[in-house]
């Protein structure tokens, strides 16, 4: 134990230290504790998980507060997730126990009157979402003064979810409005395990204020991890697979997290394993965690993760992927490939806590291919995928950079009609200095904003006063006025799903009375449709939900970086063998070796096909290969004759050219990377990508300019097409 900061903190957390035995401080917290008390910059603490970065931040601030207490809320903690504030709430009060200071959550799930608790007396620590923190900028903007006037610190967990996404850049409009508002600027202090580029986080989390970020070195300590990857072939219609059976064996009678890139998987895979321990007599310890479970049974499957010595099974998406300690899990499964290697590492970390090992086996499955002629059907691309994350990571340390959005339009609107419903009228100039002036806006024009403004005017979602003041228009109170309005990623209205008074959770779309579906891991039979209330009223079944049973949920495939398809390339022609395959997964990646080199894909990333066909390889991102795809579109049409166009975002491009172009497709598109071709130039004046939740209260020209800024790369196109 360093003396010198230990004798520093608040005689309750030194007692807390004792008794929960605790040897020594953390390098993490030493480091956090030394510029949190001796400087007044913001802070960065980067460091693996389970590195007690949540102490590192909270042991200093609550020493601060508890010597010096604040008149209003004194620290604001904001998650990306409501599982991580449930966790955190817990561990906060355990350790204010003694203390003066008191701790609130703050989301959908949490009660009106524990909520008013916190109104009346508006002290120490409130942890909250984006979406939470944005109802109470627009609802009790009056009273912001005295809720927030004397906020010392604001801490951002998992900053990496929130980076380069509008989400992130709605917490920091966020924070320029409340600093603005209480005339206050806090200090910051950023949370991740998972940064590649410590400088664009520090860039981050300063932005707006005239405070620099220091970021502690910290010498990450030696863990040792177990990874384990096989493969599966499945088919359709079958009860009961070797696939499941496999990861009902790799789970029995543990604690274990499976992790999933769906909802639909989640449902599926609990389904099957609550299925084969009905029939072999093993006990029902199976959950499933996503955002259309209802919050009683998200909870329990939480519960039931942290309680000790009691095994218990939990398919989730990234509900479970951030933060949350699960300090007793054994084993992390990851069904497919994760998209990325950042959330690889998170979900590792979900494992490997109180100094045991960490343990992460990923499975992949595919269905057999249908044709032997069809190439790229016959490549696994997920357990190509899988190893190129793992390979990354061992090799390089590599984590994506985290890529800045220029022109956050849909992201414009939402804090124009922010300010507007919480500021009633306001004056055009006032609007465009308070809007402009946040920093994701820094690259947007005021000529770019009067656009917007007049548009929105037209389209009467925002009102001209007869003094020239600006207001929410009547067709504006219908999007504001909802609860959905504080959130910026889009939403689904979903049919609440209950069996009786119970809710189980929501579906998309609702099923036909007499119909079954999965939700939860289990089978349920329509038993009434409301379609005025939206509410779906359900029996169980006590056959199994198998996933076959028609899942209602959509979902975006996410983007993924082209360094990973540059190494599912490596991975797919280099002879090297890797120790953590399992036996099925070393077979089919030499059969797939074999089959690239009797391809020719060691010589060529253009392959010929059957009728005219061919089939481009671009080991491009997901960015890259879609302004590729516009490209080939675009300017090839006519000279290849292609009559068709298609493929599988980011993993192959398919054409049927005329005949005798085979020859010609890499020269092609060889000579036009060679040209003064723009993104800009590879969209029509006739369109107008709609792809973020506002978008459709933007005018044409000006989600023009967004789509090519931040949706294409010709840079990409080039640097890698005239590497071929």
């Amino acid at each position: 134990m360093t003396k010198n900061t230990f004798s520093q903190l608040a005689p309750f957390i030194q007692e807390y230290i004792y008794h929960n035995n605790w040897t020594e401080l953390r390098p993490v917290q030493i480091a956090a504790c030394e510029v949190i008390f001796n400087t007044n910059s913001h802070l960065l603490i980067a460091a693996a998980t389970a590195a007690g970065k949540t102490e590192a931040a909270f042991l200093p601030i609550l020493t601060l507060l508890h010597q010096n207490p604040s008149y209003t809320i004194g620290v604001l903690y904001i998650s990306p997730i409501k599982a991580l504030i449930n966790d955190q709430f817990y561990r906060l009060n355990d350790l204010l126990k003694t203390a003066e200071i008191s701790a609130y959550s703050w989301h959908g799930d949490i009660s009106q009157s524990r909520k008013n608790q916190l109104l009346k007396n508006p002290q120490g620590v409130l942890q909250i979402t984006p979406e939470s923190l944005e109802s109470l900028l627009i609802n009790k903007y009056q009273e912001l003064d005295r809720l927030f006037a004397d906020l010392r610190y604001i801490v951002i967990d998992e900053i990496h979810a929130f980076m380069g996404s509008e989400r992130g850049n709605q917490i920091i409009c966020q924070l320029q409005r409340l600093a603005k508002t209480t005339k206050n600027q806090p200090r910051r202090i950023g949370l991740s395990a998972t940064l590649g580029d410590y400088s664009l986080a520090e860039k981050w989390l300063s932005a707006g204020t005239d405070k620099a970020t220091i970021t502690p070195q910290i010498t990450a300590e030696k863990r040792n991890i177990k990874l384990a990857l096989e493969h599966f072939f499945i088919a359709k219609d079958m009860d009961e697979s070797d696939y499941e059976r496999y990861i009902f064996n790799l789970t029995k009678s543990r604690k274990c997290l499976i992790f999933a890139n769906n909802r639909t998987q989640t449902e599926s895979i609990i389904s099957g394993l609550r299925n084969i321990a009905k029939n072999t007599g093993f006990p029902d310890i199976y959950h499933v965690h996503h955002g259309s479970i209802a919050p009683s049974l998200r909870q329990a499957a939480e519960k039931a993760m942290c309680e000790p010595n009691h095994p218990a099974v939990t398919a989730a998406t990234l509900t479970l992927e951030l933060g949350i300690d699960i300090g007793y899990l054994e084993r992390v499964i990851q069904l497919e490939s994760p998209l990325s290697v950042a959330s690889f590492l998170q979900r590792l970390g979900r494992s490997g806590r109180r100094g045991e090992a960490g343990d992460m086996r990923f499975i992949c499955a595919e269905e057999k291919p249908l044709s032997e002629d069809d190439l790229p059907s016959q490549i696994p691309w997920q357990l190509l995928q899988c190893i190129a994350i793992i390979q990354l990571y061992l090799e390089e340390k590599w984590i994506e950079p985290i890529h800045s959005i220029k022109y956050p339009f849909s992201l414009l609107y939402h804090q124009t009609m922010s300010i507007l419903a919480a500021r009633g009228k306001i004056s055009p100039a006032t609007l465009a200095q308070e809007v402009l002036k946040l920093p994701p806006f820094t690259n947007i024009s005021q000529d770019d904003y009067k656009i917007l403004l007049r548009y929105l005017i037209d389209i009467n979602h925002i009102q001209k006063t007869e003094n020239s003041r600006l207001m929410i228009g009547l067709s504006g109170e219908k999007i504001v006025n909802k609860f959905q309005f504080y959130a910026v990623f889009a939403d689904n209205q979903e049919y609440t799903v209950k069996q009786g008074n119970t809710e189980i959770g929501s579906i998309v779309t609702p099923p036909t009375v007499g119909s079954q579906f999965g939700l939860a891991g289990k089978s349920w039979q329509v038993v009434e449709v409301d379609f005025k209330k939206r509410v779906i009223l359900v029996k169980p079944l006590d056959i199994k939900a198998s996933g076959k049973d028609n899942m209602n949920w959509r979902g975006g495939s996410g983007s993924i970086h082209g360094k990973i398809l540059q190494r599912m390339r490596q991975v797919l022609l280099e002879d090297t063998e890797y120790g953590y395959l399992q036996k099925n997964a070393k077979l089919r990646l030499q059969e797939v070796r074999n089959l690239a080199k009797k391809a020719g894909l060691d010589k060529s990333n253009i392959i010929k096909l059957d009728n005219n066909k061919c089939c481009i390889f671009p080991w491009m991102g997901t960015v890259g290969y879609r302004t590729l795809e516009r490209l080939l579109n675009c300017f090839c049409r006519e000279s290849l004759e292609i009559s068709s166009m298609g493929g599988v975002n980011p993993y192959y491009l398919t054409l049927k050219v005329g005949k005798d172009k085979f020859n010609s497709v890499y020269s092609e598109i060889a000579g036009l990377c060679e040209q003064r071709i723009t993104a800009e130039d590879l969209v029509s004046n006739a369109e107008a990508p709609k792809l973020q939740k506002y978008d459709q209260f933007i005018p044409d020209e000006l989600l023009r300019k967004a789509f090519f800024n931040d949706y294409l790369d010709m840079e990409e196109v080039r640097r890698v097409v005239l590497d071929w």
